[in-house]
C-alpha cells in the first residue's frame, strides 16, 4: 500500500546557495510504471546532522555550507523536495541465502532522481537515494525506517572503501531524529543519503526474466547498456552479442571488486543477488565486517546460519549470483554458450585480479613467479593464530621500510604477532630474499600505499554509536577523518588503529543492523 502525502513538505524554490546550473532529472523514472512506484516521503521529526562527507559533497558540487541550512537539512532527511525531483522506489526480485525470494524492491529506500551539477562545481550526475525514509509498496512487513546504528556503520564503510580504492555507493549525509523505530528494543531513525552512478541490481534483470517481462526486460538492458556500457554495442568479442558483452563486463567488474575485497579482509555478509550492483559496486552495507583475527572461515552475519556468506566463499557467491544474472539475461542473449563464454571470463579475471592485489600487498609492482605461494604460506600461518589481518600487513610495509634504510637492523614488530618464531622466521627470510630484487623503497612505498592503517573495525563502529546516542558526532567525525586517510599516519587518531578490545569479539551483526 503507498504511503499518503500526510505531513509531506513540498518547496517550490531550491535551498540558498544552491549553484546556477544545478538540475534534477529522472532518467530511471522514463522507463515506466512497471519498473517503480512513486512515494510520498514520510517526514522525520526534528532532524539533526549526524554526519557528512565533504569528499561525497563534491562529487555533486553541493555548497559548503549546505549543513548550516536547515532548508538543506530537510531535504536530506526526507522531509523536502527539491524542485524537479521524482521521489520513487524500483522493484526487483532475487535470490537470497541461495533460495528464490520472489519480489522484493526498495523496502526502505527512495529514489529522488539524478544530480547534475553546475560546470565547475562537481563530477558527473549521481543518482541520490535516501535509505530510512519510511514505508514503500514494497516495505513488506518491515517499517520503511533504518536505525541511527546501522546507518553510521553505513555512512562510515561507503567513505572508508571509496578512500581505499574499491568501487561502492557513497554516503553523502547521516540525518538522526528521535522519532522511535522499533527492532529488537526501541531505538531512534535515521536516514542515510546514498549516491551512485546507478542503483540497478542483480535482481532487477532477474525480476522481469522470472515473469517473463522480456520486454521489460530488454528495455531495462538496453537503459544500462546505452548508459554505462556503451562499448558493448560495438565490441565484436563473443559475436558481437551486446548482451553478452554486457554480461562479460558486469563480470569482469564484479571479479575485480571481489578480488580487492578479500585483499583488504572485508566480509559483505550478505551476498543475495539482490545486494550485487550491476556497476560492480559494493552495494548495501548491513552485516559487513573488517576481518579482526584472520579467519578465512569467518562469518560476519549471525543471520547466515550455514554460513554461505563466509569470507573465503564470498569468491564463489559472486560467481553463482552472477550465473544467476546470466539465466536472467538469456532470453536476451538467445544462446546459452555465448552466456556461459561470457560468465567464464571470472575465473580467469578472478585469480589474475586477486594475485594483483596480493602482489601489491607483498610490494611487488608486478605478479612474480612463485609469489601465489609465498602469499598462502603466510596466510596460512596467519589463519593458524588467528593473527590480526590489517595490523599483519601494515606492520609487515614498515619492517620492508627499515629493512630498506638499515639491512642489518631488525626489528620484532611483526615476529611479536606469532607463536611460531620459527614459522614466520622462515617465511620471512624466504620474503626477504625476493625483496633484493626490488629497488631500494619501492617496495615499502607500494606497501604502504596499499594497506591500510585505518579500517572499520566493528569495535569502532560501536564506540561511534555509542556516542551518538548521546547525541555526541565527535567519534563519528573522527572516524570518518581516519578512514578518509587510511594509509596515512594520523598521530591523533592512532588509537583507532590498535587491536581490537576483548569485548570486540561479543559483537554480533545480523541482517537487520
Amino acid at each position: 500500500m503507498l504511503p499518503d502525502n500526510k505531513g509531506m513538505h513540498d518547496i517550490s524554490t531550491e535551498p540558498a546557495g544552491l549553484a546556477p546550473g544545478w538540475q534534477w532529472t529522472n532518467s530511471f523514472a522514463a522507463l515506466g510504471a512497471d519498473f517503480y512506484s512513486p512515494i510520498a516521503m514520510q517526514p522525520v521529526a526534528q532532524p539533526y546532522v549526524v554526519g557528512h562527507s565533504a569528499s561525497a559533497q563534491r562529487l555533486i558540487g553541493l555548497p559548503t555550507d549546505a549543513w548550516q541550512s536547515g532548508a538543506w537539512q530537510q531535504i536530506f532527511a526526507g522531509n523536502q523536495m527539491p524542485t524537479g525531483a521524482q521521489p520513487l522506489s524500483t522493484v526487483y526480485s532475487g535470490h537470497q541465502f541461495g533460495v528464490w525470494a520472489g519480489q522484493l524492491g526498495d523496502g526502505r529506500a527512495v529514489l529522488l532522481g539524478e544530480l547534475t551539477p553546475p560546470p565547475g562545481h562537481g563530477d558527473t550526475a549521481q543518482e541520490i537515494q535516501l535509505k530510512g525514509a519510511g514505508l514503500t509498496p514494497y516495505s513488506r512487513m518491515g517499517d520503511g525506517r533504518a536505525v541511527l546504528r546501522s546507518s553510521i556503520r553505513e555512512f562510515l564503510c561507503s567513505e572508508a572503501m571509496n578512500a581505499l580504492g574499491i568501487p561502492t555507493t557513497r554516503a553523502l549525509s547521516v540525518m538522526g531524529s528521535d522519532h522511535p523505530v522499533y527492532r529488537e528494543q526501541p531505538e531512534t531513525a535515521a536516514v542515510v543519503t546514498r549516491l551512485a552512478p546507478s542503483f540497478i541490481r542483480f535482481g532487477h534483470f532477474e525480476h522481469f526474466s522470472h515473469h517473463d517481462l522480456h520486454p521489460q526486460l530488454r528495455q531495462l538492458a538496453d537503459y544500462v547498456i546505452d548508459r554505462f556500457y556503451p562499448g558493448c554495442r560495438s565490441d565484436t568479442g563473443l559475436n558481437g552479442n551486446a548482451y553478452a558483452n554486457f554480461l562479460q563486463a558486469v563480470t569482469e567488474r564484479t571479479a575485480k571488486m571481489v578480488a580487492q575485497w578479500q585483499a583488504v579482509g572485508f566480509c559483505h555478509g550478505v551476498m543475495n543477488t539482490d545486494n550485487m550492483s550491476i556497476l560492480g559496486l559494493t552495494i548495501d552495507y548491513g552485516p559487513f565486517q573488517f576481518l579482526d583475527a584472520f579467519d578465512p572461515g569467518h562469518i560476519c552475519n549471525h543471520s547466515d546460519n550455514q554460513g554461505r556468506y563466509a569470507f573465503y566463499k564470498q569468491p564463489n557467491v559472486a560467481y553463482w549470483n552472477l550465473y544467476c544474472l546470466g539465466q536472467a539475461l538469456l532470453p536476451l542473449i538467445e544462446d546459452q554458450e555465448l552466456t556461459i563464454a561470457a560468465l567464464e571470463t571470472y575465473k580467469t579475471i578472478y585469480p589474475q585480479a586477486q594475485d594483483a592485489c596480493m602482489a601489491a600487498k607483498l610490494g611487488f609492482a608486478g605478479v612474480q613467479d612463485g609469489q601465489r605461494e609465498l602469499a598462502d604460506d603466510v596466510l596460512r600461518l596467519m589463519a593458524v593464530e588467528r593473527v590480526d589481518y590489517s595490523i599483519f600487513w601494515r606492520r609487515l610495509s614498515h619492517w620492508v621500510r627499515a629493512r630498506e634504510n638499515n639491512p642489518s637492523q631488525q626489528i620484532h614488530s611483526v615476529r611479536d604477532l606469532f607463536v611460531d618464531r620459527v614459522g614466520i622466521d622462515a617465511w620471512l627470510l624466504r620474503y626477504s630474499e625476493r625483496l633484493t630484487h626490488i629497488p631500494r623503497g619501492l617496495a615499502a612505498d607500494l606497501m604502504l600505499a596499499t594497506n591500510p592503517k585505518y579500517v572499520l573495525r566493528n569495535h569502532l563502529g560501536e564506540l561511534a554509536i555509542q556516542a551518538a546516542k548521546t547525541k555526541d558526532f565527535s567519534v563519528v567525525a573522527q572516524l570518518l577523518q581516519a578512514f578518509e586517510h587510511p594509509f596515512d599516519e594520523q598521530p591523533a587518531l592512532e588509537s583507532f588503529a590498535d587491536l581490537p578490545p576483548d569485548w570486540a569479539s561479543g559483537i554480533s551483526i545480523s541482517c537487520s543492523s
